[in-house]
């Protein structure tokens, strides 16, 4: 009798965790390009339903697994297109890329899962549910050189609802969106009005502000906006670095920067162009002519010695002006972590295949234009760390993300890179001008409204005026400190009230 209960109990639980995972997968269906958050918000309210069920830390830390790869399958199945570029000599790595990023992605929610149940009763613990996921997507956005991408906040980048991360930023509306989850559960399952009206007022209180918040205008209040030509040449990966077809894609920047009439600005995507930035025989007079005396930001590479670094070069005439050189590096694309260890085994990054690999720069850089004020540069992948992009020396007037997403594919990646490029418009009150190689390349106002847009998979410019920054968010000012103050506080006071009643 009791091994029939115990069979049944496995084979129950061995449903759950399937059904944690298709929980998972639907709250991915709300990051782009999907956005589906009325779909992505119930299955958070189903995930609190099955992390209840759990009556130990064990099954808890499984069925959060189970939860966290079935989400990281979904919104980041756009690792595997980088292996298909070169089909024959890497597409065989990306089914095996896919199953370790989603059962990383996993653990770090098995392990939120475990937590709460570990400070909680077996049965209750939707506030330590709420805290501790909402802590590991912090510890995911720091930890191992952080990997923010796909927050659970995200699923409101197309609602007013994000507007609310100009406050608390993206953990602390995380923490809300799960808490509203909590509540709304306790409040079917108990047929409680209490918990039912406070989801109400909470929601309802929430989208209300952000609405109003988004309809504010964030133009030069009649002042002539500058503008900024943005260009997206449109090269396929395959073809980028294919020597001959380089100087096609060159040329065709050059055509767009000397297309009438003259901006205040002309910005070329990341590594845009064909040379090595220290060559002597560099054609950056071509660049200056082309631009019919605007101002030129491109992106190139260049070297010291034996070391490489990915660039963002800013123009003064034919002279080269500023130079960003990205700091956070992509592990295993861009870099090697541990390389003098993982050398002697004879295992290499990408991109020693094709050269040194690259070499960090220097963090938290602002740079001054002549005429449209600072901005702090990023380069592809900084564009998903709003921690770091908020210790920059200063508060700019705007943020340039340089990008190259055809690695990515033409379905997920880039739009949900773009997704939180808007992200950090918003958190910030910063506009966001974005150039992408192929897409999307946009301008961003700092409300998160693209103003202006070039296609995935289009070639063209974008002349589009550059919006002005509001004033300084609360986020920017203190940052995610508040949110992580009150996770740690919130879980230890639970931790201490479970031990208090089971040894009472």
């Amino acid at each position: 009798m009791a091994d029939a209960a115990k069979g049944s109990s496995e084979k129950q639980g061995r449903g759950h965790i399937w059904l944690a995972a298709l929980a998972g997968a639907s709250v991915a269906l709300g990051h782009a390009p999907f956005s589906l958050f009325w779909l992505a918000f119930p299955a958070l309210v189903f995930a609190v339903h099955l992390f209840l069920t759990t009556r130990t830390v064990r099954q808890a830390l499984g069925m959060g697994w189970a939860f966290g790869a079935g989400y990281g399958a979904v919104a980041l199945h756009w690792i595997v297109e980088p292996f298909f570029v070169d089909v024959g000599r890497h597409g065989w790595m990306a089914p095996f890329a896919l199953i370790l990023m989603s059962l990383g992605v996993g653990a770090f929610y098995g392990a939120a899962f475990a937590v709460a149940r570990w400070v909680s009763v077996p049965g209750k613990g939707v506030l330590a549910l709420a805290l501790a996921l909402t802590g590991f997507e912090v510890l995911r956005s720091y930890l191992f050189t952080g990997f923010p991408w796909g927050l659970i906040a995200y699923i409101w980048i197309e609602t007013p609802v994000y507007q609310l991360a100009s406050y608390v930023g993206p953990h602390g509306l995380t923490l809300l969106t799960i808490g509203l989850a909590g509540l709304l559960y306790l409040g079917l399952k108990n047929r409680s009005a209490v918990p039912i009206v406070l989801f109400i007022v909470l929601a309802s209180g929430s989208w209300g502000i952000g609405t109003v918040q988004r309809s504010v205008p964030a133009a030069w209040n009649g002042q002539a906006s500058p503008v900024v030509r943005l260009l997206q040449p449109n090269a396929n990966q395959r073809d980028k670095w294919n020597p001959e077809l380089m100087p096609i894609f060159f040329e065709r920047q050059l055509e767009m920067s000397a297309a009438k009439p003259t901006p205040d600005m002309v910005i070329w995507p990341e590594s845009s162009v064909p040379f090595w930035l220290n060559d002597p025989e560099a054609p950056l007079k071509r660049l200056a002519d082309a631009a019919g005396g605007a101002q030129v930001i491109f992106g190139a590479q260049r070297y010291e010695e034996r070391r490489v670094f990915n660039s963002l070069v800013v123009m003064n005439g034919d002279q080269i002006g500023a130079v960003y050189d990205k700091h956070h590096l992509v592990p295993f694309g861009e870099y090697l972590p541990l390389n003098n260890l993982f050398s002697r085994f004879g295992m290499k990054a990408l991109a020693d295949t094709y050269g040194l690999g690259f070499s960090a720069g220097q963090a938290g850089q602002v740079i001054q234009t002549a005429e449209l004020g600072s901005f702090i540069p990023l380069i592809c992948y900084e564009g998903i760390f709003p921690h770091e992009i908020r210790s920059a020396e200063s508060r700019p007037d705007w943020m340039l993300l340089l990008t190259n997403d055809a690695w990515f594919g033409q379905f997920s990646g880039p739009y949900q890179h773009l997704a939180q490029a808007r992200a950090r418009a918003i958190e910030f009150g910063l506009p966001m001008v974005r150039v992408a190689n192929t897409g999307v390349t946009a301008m961003i106002d700092a409300r998160g409204r693209i103003t202006g847009s070039i296609g995935l998979g289009e070639q063209g410019y974008l002349d589009a005026d550059l919006p002005k920054a509001l004033p300084a968010t609360l986020y920017w000012k203190v940052g995610d400190l508040p949110v992580i103050l009150l996770l740690v506080t919130g879980l230890v006071t639970l931790r201490v009230r479970k031990y208090r009643l089971t040894k009472g």
